[in-house]
């Protein structure tokens, strides 16, 4: 298993997310314009994750809302993906989120992403709603809640 580094991203990571933000989710992408917007707006941070003196390879977006949290995204190029990328991004939110104190984690996800879905649910998010037809490719989404 690799070693990953975790750091917060700042503005020279921003054509890397977006570039990454676009290969993993295709035509369910935010597009350029709105990770510009939403990297920047109030009480959002942004992560990337990558191998040593790697380059980025994966990103991860969440966002404090009162004594909440939301993981608005999780990315990770195809060829980082499987080894444990992801899980690193999610458990620096999960320690940021604990440090803030906040009473919970809400996300949505692909109901048809497996991957993330096994992700999620090992590190104890559990259902607690479905969005119908919630992307823009007509997928459903499920709402998935941690307590911290």
């Amino acid at each position: 298993m690799s070693l990953w580094i975790v750091r917060g991203a700042d503005e020279n990571d921003l054509e890397t997310i977006i570039a990454i933000e676009a290969r993993a989710f295709g035509t369910a992408s935010w597009g350029a314009e709105s990770l510009r917007s939403g990297i920047t707006a109030p009480y959002v941070t942004a992560l990337v994750a990558h191998e040593s003196e790697g380059p980025v390879e994966g990103f991860a977006l969440w966002r404090r809302l009162g004594e909440e949290g939301e993981i608005l995204s999780i990315a990770v190029d195809a060829p980082a993906r499987g080894r444990g990328m992801a899980k690193a991004l999610l458990a620096e939110i999960i320690v940021a989120a604990e440090a803030l104190r906040l009473a919970a984690l809400f996300l949505e996800v692909d109901a048809g992403n497996a991957p993330a879905l096994a992700l999620y649910r090992k590190a104890h998010f559990a259902d607690v709603g479905r969005r119908k037809r919630y992307y823009r490719n007509g997928a459903d989404a499920l709402v998935l809640r941690r307590a911290i």
